[in-house]
Order: structure tokens, then sequence, then C-alpha cells
């Protein structure tokens, strides 16, 4: 037997269902808030994460699966979708359909990460992104709409943290302020904190080792250093969720682990997940779209992790078979694969066996599939062009033409 790539899983059919439910609420709730979905590759020029995602961020130096072509050009699978999704805003000139726009995506992402409990190396995310307004209402009305996502998928417990990293006028205050605290601590840190330190101090905030986290906890905070304009905007996304009626808390030690976020940072995180609490987090990216080879547009977005959404909602149980017709005898075979198809074709589930079985076989099958109703049909049934549709939970039998198919149509359509 060949294994899956270790960290890649299969999602059997039993799941399906739960994974179909996220999808099936979150397409109708972003569309009723005017976001469109888009579609991007899952392979993209390296260059695309170096530049958007940063240099010198773990996902970037650790954890891309990144090759070279057969023209030597250098690809990566991609490890998140804000910077694929800003690369076609640029690319196919969306602003000319509309100033302000809102987009939403599902897919597959990698990241050659240690595998763990809802940490995998092909992972699912959905994402939103709104560009082109800088208002903070629309930080605030993204996390209204985020958690009224979470709110229908009956997923409780979650908590949502928020924070601003400032701008560029004043996030080389916070740098400073890093490097400062950091430099006379650095026989407490780990190499790569080292190297973090000269390079990208921000990097250090997202440092997993244990060390290096205890000393962020007394690190400065970046709502320290803000500018009139940032602490200004922070606070009208405070006032915004507050008008929403939106649950958070303030948390200065959120900077996420992308380059590219500016002012707002958020997470939504969950007590049912461990140590590994991220359900999904986001913020302002207003200087990407310029970086990336566009003209300087505000951006914010979100994305979250489907794989561990599935370990926290509830599970949602896949629908048996409308109908199940059993079958005895060749002509009996023919008349049920018809009627099956008819209603197939009409809207309705049905499922039939292709081989012949006794009775009691068809049935235990049907009671497998959780089929709602059973008909049987005979040598007898054939003759009386009429038989007994079977209720399976409750046992009632209620009697069907079989001339026409329209009983069982209209009998089925109720369900």
């Amino acid at each position: 037997m060949i294994p899956t790539v270790k960290g890649m899983n299969d999602i059997l059919p039993v799941e399906v269902a739960t994974w179909q439910m996220i999808e099936l609420i979150g397409r109708k709730l972003f569309e009723n808030f005017g976001y469109r979905e888009i579609r991007t590759p899952i392979l993209e020029k390296t260059e695309l994460f170096v530049r958007g995602v940063g240099k010198e961020t773990d996902v970037v130096r650790k954890e891309m699966y990144t090759f070279l072509d057969k023209d030597g050009e250098s690809l990566s699978l991609r490890p998140e979708g804000t910077a694929s999704v800003v690369r076609a805003y640029i690319q196919h000139n969306l602003v000319n359909e509309d100033p302000v726009t809102k987009l939403y995506y599902w897919g597959p992402m990698f990241r050659r990460e240690r595998p763990q409990k809802g940490r995998l190396r092909q992972f699912y995310q959905f994402g939103v992104e709104v560009i082109g307004v800088s208002d903070p209402l629309v930080d605030a009305e993204l996390i209204f709409m985020l958690d009224q996502f979470y709110g229908l998928l009956g997923v409780e417990d979650l908590s949502i943290r928020i924070n601003s990293l400032g701008c560029k006028d004043c996030r080389p205050d916070f740098r400073s302020a890093l490097v400062k605290y950091f430099s006379s601590k650095k026989e407490s840190m780990c190499p790569d904190c080292h190297r973090r330190l000269e390079q990208n101090p921000l990097r250090i905030l997202d440092c997993k080792v244990e060390g290096c986290r205890e000393l962020a906890k007394n690190s400065p905070c970046s709502v320290d250093t803000l500018c009139d304009p940032c602490r200004k905007h922070f606070q009208g996304v405070i006032k915004g969720l507050e008008f929403f009626r939106v649950s958070f808390e303030l948390d200065p030690r959120i900077v996420r682990g992308f380059d590219y976020y500016t002012r707002t940072a958020f997470e939504i995180t969950s007590s049912k997940l461990g140590a590994q609490d991220a359900v999904g987090g986001g913020g302002r990216y207003d200087n990407l779209i310029e970086e990336l080879g566009g003209a300087p547009t505000p951006a914010i977005g979100y994305s979250g992790g489907i794989d561990r959404l599935t370990l926290i909602m509830p599970a949602v149980e896949a629908p048996g078979p409308s109908l199940y017709i059993v079958w005895l005898g060749e002509e009996a075979k023919v008349e049920a694969l018809k009627n099956a198809n008819k209603l197939r074709l009409m809207g309705i589930n049905v499922e039939m066996g292709y081989e012949e079985k006794s009775i009691k076989s068809q049935m235990r099958r049907s009671d497998k599939l959780k089929s709602k109703y059973v008909l049987v049909l005979g040598s007898d049934e054939l003759k009386k062009k009429s038989g007994k549709l079977k209720e399976m939970a409750s046992g009632k039998e209620i009697d069907v033409d079989l001339k026409t198919i329209d009983d069982l149509k209209k009998i089925l359509e109720e369900i």
C-alpha cells in the first residue's frame, strides 16, 4: 500500500458533509455582505510570497514547498491566500470593476510544518478580503461578519483579540523599542531570534521557542508607539466593534506571522484547540498592493483554517437516501432502475443494489445507508402495478400506484 504524504490527509465521505456545510453557510453569508468568490492557482512564482509575505518570515524561510521548473523558474505551492488574491487584483485590474472590491475564497494551502492536531502540511483555508477602503468601520464590519459566520456554524467559546501594528510612519519607533529591549537579552534568545533582531525584530514576537516566548511577554507594545492617525483609526475600530456588539479583547502581543500587516491585526481563538488555539487571523495590509506593483490601495482581510474549524463545530451527518428500492428478479430490477433514474433526475436521492441479493441483505444495506423510505418490487408488485412504501423511522406503510411515479415523487419531495 502507498499511503498519503506525511501531513496531507484524505477527507473521507463521512466527513465531507461538515465541510460542505461550512462552505454552504459561508458562501451565502459572504455574498449577502457583497463578497464575490475568486479562485487562484495553487502554484505561484516564489517571488510573490518572498515580496508579499516577507523573506524573513518562517513561512518563506522554512515552510514553503519550492522548486525549480524545467525553465529554471522558482515556483512555490501557495502557503496562504492573500498574496495570490492581491496578485490577481493587480493583474486583472479589478479596481476598474468597482473601487471597493470584496472577495472570498476557499482552497488548499501548503506549509512544511511539523504535523499535529489541526496543523497539517496541506491544509484548507477560507479567506475574505476588502480592497479599496481605509475606514475603520470596514475592519469592524468584517470582524462582525466573521463572528456571525462562526455563530451560524454552532461554534462556541471563541475569543476575538485585536491590536494595532501602526503604519510605516510609526512602525520604526516600535522597531527601535523592540531592538533596545531584546538587545540586552540576546544570551537567552534562540539563534533564529539573533538573526531576527538584526533583520526584522517583529518576527521575534512570533517565535515558538519557549524561552523567547517568555521574553516577549514583557516586550514593548505597538499601541504605545502609534502615531495620531493610527491611534485614531484603532479607536474607530474599537467603536465599530462596540456598535456591532461584538465581544473582543485588546491583546498587544498580536503581530501576525506575515510582514504585510499594518494597523489592525486580529485573531480568533478557541479554548477547545489547546496551545495551538488560533482558528484564524487577519488584519490590514495597506502597503501590500503597492509593494506588489499596484497603486497605493488600502485593504483588510482574514483567513480561517477549515481543518481546525471541523474540530470545534458540531459534526454534520450526511443525509441518507430518500428512497431505497429493494428488488427481486430481473424484471423487477429493470423496473427499479427505470424508476430510480426518473426520480434522480427530478432531484430525489435514490439508491438500489445492482446484484441480486435476498430481501434481508438489501434491507440491511438500506439500514446502513440510513434510507428514509424503502420500496420493495417483486413479481406481485409488478402485476398489481402498486406497492407499499415503508417509512423506516416509524414502520408506517403507504400504498403507492406504480403506473406512474407521481405518488412516489409527491411523498419523497415532502421529506
